[in-house]
């Protein structure tokens, strides 16, 4: 008998204000067409006076819970993944906590940028087979429209803001790749690339900062990494290599840009058929663009019991992994 963390809700909240890309007409040296070419988004999600981090992520955390038919009282723990925190401190998702009307275990944020989400995965996977845990909420939630600076046209345009969030279980399993839940993941960083994204604020500047990247130095580690801890990830599954496009239900990547989506598909000799995109409606979510996607990939019936996911992200740090699960 294994113990395999399974996903039994799926939710997700996107701000009410639509921004299409002819708004940044006017604004800076840009258009409709330059976006969508050298991103694929059309439009994205920003939120109005009121909205937070935290908000957003109770609203998507809500929506999960109402998916699995269950309510905050079930929940062990709660893994917010976010670069853009409400406060310095507290935690956003012990917010989320007291949003919830939780009044047990505990709650705790984690930062990889727009690999966070991955890296939650892997933490609530890890405290699901210990045993510490039996349900975990596990949230994306980002507003980078706060640290966007608008002069810069090559990054104001790709970012957005939203929720998503997914319910897992403990729940038994045989030990083999046919199991649903998590069957492997895979984590890396390398801080030796920080220049590549970051944010130039913090603590030691005394200012919030803004978004500052390289994009095509994050461009060619991007296809390359992902590819990698994607394979890594279906081989520590017992996905032979080999086999890995048929047995493959989806790939639900980080949705940064559709050239990185094709060029990773590309390298992984996967049809862009089976991967979930989302990016030209949300833009670029950061650790909420993995569960967005998964949500609304459930909810247009894209992603189904039992299918086979391989989803993958990259972000700051520079910080990447993958997670095979089934779902």
């Amino acid at each position: 008998m294994t113990i395999r963390a399974v996903v039994i809700g799926a939710g997700h909240y996107l701000p009410k204000r639509v921004v299409e890309n002819a708004e940044f007409e006017g604004k800076i040296d840009t258009d409709d067409e330059w976006i969508r070419s050298r991103s694929g988004i059309e439009r994205r999600h920003f939120v109005s006076e009121g909205e937070t981090t935290s908000t957003m992520a109770t609203a998507a955390a809500l929506a999960a819970l109402k998916d699995a038919g269950k309510t905050a009282a079930d929940v062990d723990a709660i893994i917010l993944a976010t670069s853009t925190a409400d406060l310095t401190f507290p935690s956003a998702a012990t917010m989320v906590q007291a949003q919830l009307g939780m009044e047990r275990g505990f709650a705790f944020d984690i930062q990889a940028v727009c690999a966070g989400f991955i890296f939650a995965l892997a933490n609530a996977n890890a405290l699901i087979a210990s045993g510490q845990v039996k349900r975990v909420l596990i949230i994306g939630a980002e507003t980078f429209s706060k640290i966007i600076d608008w002069t810069d046209r090559t990054t104001s345009v790709l970012f957005g803001d939203g929720a998503g969030a997914l319910l897992l279980e403990a729940q038994e399993g045989d030990g083999t790749s046919k199991d649903r839940g998590i069957l492997s993941t895979d984590l890396n960083s390398d801080g030796r690339l920080h220049d590549l994204l970051f944010a130039d604020g913090g603590v030691s500047t005394g200012t919030t900062g803004y978004v500052r990247m390289q994009g095509n130095q994050v461009f060619r580690h991007a296809v390359e990494k992902l590819a990698a801890t994607a394979t890594t990830a279906m081989e520590r599954a017992g996905i032979e290599a080999g086999e890995s496009i048929e047995n493959v239900s989806w790939v639900v990547p980080h949705q940064a840009n559709i050239r990185i989506i094709q060029g990773t598909a590309k390298k992984l000799n996967l049809p862009i058929e089976q991967v979930v995109v989302t990016v030209q409606d949300h833009g670029n979510t950061s650790a909420a663009s993995i569960p967005l996607a998964l949500s609304v990939g459930q909810e247009r019936g894209q992603i189904k019991k039992g299918d086979l996911l391989v989803t993958e992200a990259i972000g700051g740090g520079l910080a990447w992994g993958a997670v095979v699960l089934r779902w």
